[in-house]
């Protein structure tokens, strides 16, 4: 299959490589609204034959099967308007839109317009987490959550103009860099009913939005859970996700699964990661496998007609607890998810 891409900030880096390394699938175009970008772009990357398109127009009306969009979510509306009118599926990066509203109508643009979109949160196609799934039930009952995601970002890194801010990204750490561990915790675990939460920026940063948020989660089927999400945490250590049931509690993290049952046996599978999940200074450092496996099940999506891994519909789960942490936060009370 062919793609296109557009947006070729830090993160196309990534994607190349992602596509680079796919099974059957080839990089067709690229654009970017500098014509210094697209050739840098295509100067650093000529093994992957793909030519510049001086517009997304011209992107749209190609003969491209899908298109991956990671421009910043202010610059989204008017090219998937574009891409639906063209009938092109999209792959977007996270998050969707900055706000819960923005990203409800842009999903609800795709459905109507009949065009597949998927969101790219890379975490769920991680290959433990498989094995947690298919450990799960036998578990038992869930009754407590901890997520964690210590994470660390220089002041240079929120010195880039617009990040952090909620004009261009929607927020700081959680719609930027918690989102994925938050999406990935919901698919585990179910909805969340409400939460209360503190929010703000620590004295670490100079940014408009938060770098920390501490919160109590209630979950749909009875259990209660923490979330803590940061990146002034020096030097930045990997997310975990742990889940505490009936019969045992399964720990999460990165490329390792620990079981510990409470018959006394324990199980672990996977390794170490060998490399960062971005958690520290370089926001790139971690493997592009990740990214390569959602490019590769959106492509088998399209040819065997069913949701992708992540569809734009099931993304907004994550925005909408999002929206209600941040109005938890803000108002100092507790926040049912329905409000929101």
């Amino acid at each position: 299959m062919k793609c296109a891409l557009i947006g070729l900030g830090m993160v196309s880096k990534t994607y190349a490589d992602a596509i680079r390394n796919s099974k059957g699938i080839d990089l067709s175009l690229v654009h970017a609204r500098s014509a210094d970008s697209r050739r840098a772009f295509l100067n650093a990357f000529p093994d992957l034959g793909a030519r510049e398109a001086t517009c997304v127009e011209e992107t749209a009306a190609s003969d491209v099967d899908f298109v991956i969009v990671t421009t910043p979510p202010n610059a989204r509306e008017t090219i998937v308007r574009a891409l639906v009118a063209a009938g092109k599926p999209i792959l977007m990066e996270k998050p969707v839109e900055r706000t819960l509203a923005a990203a409800t109508g842009l999903v609800t643009l795709c459905e109507e317009g009949g065009v597949p979109l998927g969101i790219v949160l890379q975490h769920r196609a991680r290959p433990v987490v498989a094995d947690l799934r298919a450990r799960l039930d036998a578990l038992g009952p869930l009754h407590m959550v901890e997520a964690n995601i210590p994470w660390w970002r220089p002041q240079a890194y929120y010195d880039e103009p617009g990040r952090g801010t909620y004009a261009r990204d929607g927020g700081g750490v959680m719609i930027s860099q918690a989102i994925h561990t938050m999406d990935l915790m919901l698919s585990l675990t179910g909805p969340v009913t409400e939460v209360s939460a503190m929010a703000g920026t620590t004295a670490q940063h100079s940014m408009e939005s938060e770098d920390f948020v501490t919160a109590g989660l209630r979950f749909a089927g009875g259990a209660l859970g923490s979330l803590f999400a940061t990146t002034a945490s020096f030097p930045g250590r990997g997310e975990t996700i742990t889940l505490h049931c009936a019969r045992g509690s399964a720990r999460l993290e990165a490329d390792m699964l620990e079981i510990h049952r409470h018959d006394g046996t324990t199980e672990t599978v996977g390794q170490a990661a060998t490399s960062s999940s971005g958690s520290g200074a370089d926001p790139m450092a971690f493997t592009s496998d990740w990214h390569r496996w959602v490019i590769e099940d959106f492509a088998a999506a399209l040819t065997e007609g069913r949701p992708p891994l992540v569809s734009g519909r099931a993304a907004l789960e994550v925005h909408r607890l999002i929206a209600a942490l941040e109005r938890a936060g803000a108002e100092g009370r507790t926040v049912a998810l329905d409000e929101v």
